[in-house]
């Protein structure tokens, strides 16, 4: 922060002061005696509205601080809002998604079981129609061609056998 023209005529600043800004709260108020001919009280009362003006300059910098770190947070916490919202809703979209996995695996697991019975039922009509099959042919063509088959039927049989 640069010093005022009038501010720098009351205050001695060195050339090294003026280049460093960031030592810029450590103010320096002449040593040297004030002009005789100027009352002393009044150069000590300048000296204090200058003072003061100075102490104003820096509340009002603090305050400018203040109110940029308060804009700071209040964009912080709506940042944190939005992301809190956009988890929230991840979070819905994940329990959606794993309700729908488990609902297709309730299915996967219904379909594979009748899968399998109707495998095993498969297995027992194959296994039926082999022991119809070997009756059949043991019965029915086996025995030297019943005089109840006819020759007709028993060549069909024969046939599919």
């Amino acid at each position: 922060m640069a010093l005022p023209y009038w501010l720098r005529e009351c205050i001695q600043v060195s050339d090294q002061e003026e280049g460093s800004e960031q030592e810029e709260t450590v103010v320096a108020f002449p040593r040297g005696r004030i002009e005789r001919t100027r009352n002393e009280g009044q150069s000590a009362l300048d000296l204090v509205y200058q003072a003061a003006e100075v102490v104003a300059g820096l509340q009002d910098h603090a305050r400018q601080i203040e109110a940029r770190a308060q804009s700071l947070c209040r964009d912080a916490l709506e940042k944190l809002r939005l992301a809190e919202r956009r988890t929230e809703a991840a979070e819905n979209a994940l329990n959606i998604a794993e309700s729908r996995v488990a609902s297709a695996e309730a299915r996967l697991t219904a379909a594979e079981l009748r899968a399998s019975k109707a495998e095993n039922h498969a297995r027992e009509l194959d296994q039926a129609l082999t022991q119809i099959e070997q009756a059949i042919k043991t019965r029915l063509l086996g025995a030297g061609r019943s005089e109840h088959v006819s020759p007709a039927l028993g060549r069909r049989l024969a046939l599919q056998a």
